[in-house]
């Protein structure tokens, strides 16, 4: 078993674009697997602007030791100036599971 498991999180504005994301980064194993969430609604400020705009959320999941190799691949492929990608924790998960995400990442 790997030093520990994560989910990423990105929003993008269209699902099409974070299944290219997506196929990427599993095609190249930066993660495992990645759910996409659509019809979002995200309300944010952004350049002193309150925006109320559509988005989709996907969802990695990954090894912790690959974080950084896949957030910098996430920006490099995604269209936001500043994208959303945010870490969390996975404390627990079945060990078949966990032992997937091992053998279908490069890490």
């Amino acid at each position: 078993m790997s030093d520990g498991y994560i989910m990423v999180l990105i929003t993008v504005s269209k699902p099409e674009e974070g299944e290219a994301i997506a196929k990427k980064v599993v095609e190249e194993g930066l993660a495992a697997c990645c759910n996409i969430v659509s019809g979002l609604r995200s309300i944010y400020s952004w350049e002193g602007k309150l925006c109320n705009e559509p988005e989709a959320l996907c969802i990695f999941k990954t090894r912790a030791s690959m974080f950084d190799r896949l957030k910098d691949r996430i920006k490099e492929l995604h269209s936001y100036k500043v994208p959303e990608i945010i870490s969390i924790d996975i404390k627990n998960g079945l060990a078949e599971y966990l032992g997937w995400i091992d053998e279908s990442t490069n890490g």
